[in-house]
């Protein structure tokens, strides 16, 4: 298949060079980039078989628009193999749909990331961790898919114009991660609704990771009650049960939910009952600018309105009684998590 490629070709000394180009023209991240040069170029298309024109998303709100071309270029800056290219174009393709929201959570100034999750085959095949220092680095499939997103918004997304973080985080230089799948709980894309040998990719604009650890307790309800307090935090975006909030168990903690008869479903539904602050607390917290009155200190206000909306994976290394909560960002109206199958590739702009 020959190749059009429309974007400008620029020639340069050497790779030094490339690297001072890039920073002064701000098109990197901060962090040197791999020069994306034709032949790299055309090697990550071949690995997504569509026209370089091809829209694979948008943020109609800026008047944005992401071709194949676009992302093939970012991914070789980010420093992905071909075989990665697809999981690029699925998360792409995701949070262009509109129940996302995209121009929202990446112009806020709460600073939330774009969180990947990989499920399916496809984690395998490339290598994706689901284990050890999970979010942290040392894994090229990992850091580079995350990291091309997010050149992607970047780039062409008018992120850097548009991003009024006050904090933001380190997911936003890459936030990939892929469930552990050889537990004997239901995947996410299985939860979901998709088949358990396709692979798929969630997009979630959540914060950064929030630690907990619980290495004493013998019994996962004391576990879950640990993780329902660190998720009902009066600062929490979710305190007023508006957004998803994503949990990553760790295989520890897993074992023993798992040997104590819990499973996906069972541990969702009890956090989201036991994720909760009262009224009165959120009052004194000044989250709610009211008077308490008779009856608050026993109303409760839920972190999750829904079991469903939280998306709980199994992840993480073998060694340490380590969980977390991720909250979302704004509310369910405006953005939702995105479940696409590998093979979507495009999506209605």
């Amino acid at each position: 298949m020959e190749l059009t490629l429309q974007q400008q070709t620029i020639e340069a000394e050497d790779a030094l060079a490339v690297q001072e180009l890039f920073f002064q023209n701000e098109w990197a991240d901060g962090l040197p980039v791999v020069p994306p040069t034709k032949n790299k170029i055309e090697a990550m298309l071949n690995a997504v078989p569509m026209d370089p024109q091809t829209i694979i998303g948008a943020i109609p709100e800026r008047g944005c628009v992401f071709t194949l071309e676009v992302a093939a270029i970012n991914s070789v800056m980010a420093g992905c193999l071909p075989e990665y290219f697809p999981v690029v174009v699925t998360a792409v393709s995701a949070i262009s749909d509109p129940a996302f929201g995209l121009h929202g959570p990446s112009a806020s100034t709460h600073g939330p990331a774009i969180l990947i999750i990989v499920n399916g085959p496809v984690t395998k095949s490339i290598g994706l961790n689901h284990g050890q220092n999970l979010f942290g680095p040392g894994v090229r499939a990992n850091s580079t898919i995350g990291r091309a997103v997010r050149l992607i918004l970047l780039n062409a997304g008018g992120t850097r114009e548009f991003d009024r973080s006050t904090l933001g985080h380190g997911g936003k230089f890459s936030y990939c991660i892929a469930e552990n799948e050889t537990t004997e709980w239901l995947p996410l894309h299985v939860q979901k609704g998709y088949d358990p040998q396709s692979s798929s990719v969630t997009v979630f604009a959540g914060e950064a990771p929030n630690q907990f650890q619980n290495h004493t307790s013998q019994k996962a309800e004391s576990i879950l009650l640990t993780l329902a307090d660190r998720m009902s935090a009066l600062g929490t975006f979710n305190i007023n049960g508006h957004s998803e909030m994503a949990v990553i168990l760790c295989p520890e903690h897993y074992y023993t939910c798992r040997d104590q008869g819990w499973n996906k479903k069972k541990i969702q539904d009890f956090l989201q009952k036991n994720a909760f602050r009262n009224k009165a607390e959120l009052i004194r917290g000044g989250v709610l600018e009211e008077e308490i009155k008779p009856g608050d200190e026993q109303e409760r206000i839920h972190t999750v309105k829904s079991a469903e909306d939280i998306l709980l994976v199994v992840a993480g290394g073998e060694a340490g009684r380590f969980s977390a909560c991720i909250p979302g960002w704004g509310s369910l109206h405006y953005c939702r998590s995105v479940t696409r199958p590998l093979n979507q590739a495009t999506c209605d702009t």
